[in-house]
């Protein structure tokens, strides 16, 4: 009996600290979703590559990891969603959840990283997508010449 206690207090504790990370991260994993579909967007066209370039950072990043992809994935498609419901909606609300990195440099430098990186998924960084990931400089207070943007 002992031991049965002490087995599910420590999967209830580890069940609890993974919750506790999510609401940490919850914040950042949005604001990269929402970046992600900001770039996308960019060109009219959301590819494929550019979902699987996502997908890819998010399988292996160790801000993200204790999401699970299909949150994440579902996350994406909603604000994928708002794009293609209203295109001014959809940026209007992505810099929204975008902005409130703002004081969060570490994070913030980060977000504009992996928008670039999904911005050139496709092999062709457009103009289109470099001004979407300017855009994203902008609203979080960072210069886009340290990214060569």
């Amino acid at each position: 009996m002992l031991e049965w206690l002490k087995t599910n207090a420590t999967a209830a504790r580890d069940k609890l600290s993974a919750e506790v990370s999510k609401f940490k991260n919850r914040e950042f994993m949005e604001a990269v979703v929402s970046g992600c579909a900001l770039v996308a967007a960019a060109d009219g066209n959301i590819s494929s590559d550019e979902k699987q370039k996502m997908v890819g950072f998010i399988q292996n990043s160790n801000e993200l990891k204790a999401f699970d992809v299909k949150d994440v994935i579902k996350s994406f498609n909603e604000v994928c969603a708002k794009f293609e419901f209203d295109q001014q909606i959809g940026r209007a609300e992505a810099l929204k959840s975008i902005g409130q990195l703002r004081k969060k440099e570490d994070a913030a430098r980060l977000l504009v990283r992996v928008c670039c990186a999904i911005g050139s998924a496709d092999g062709n960084f457009d103009e289109s997508e470099r001004a979407a990931c300017r855009t994203i400089c902008n609203e979080l207070g960072l210069n886009p010449g340290d990214f060569d943007l």
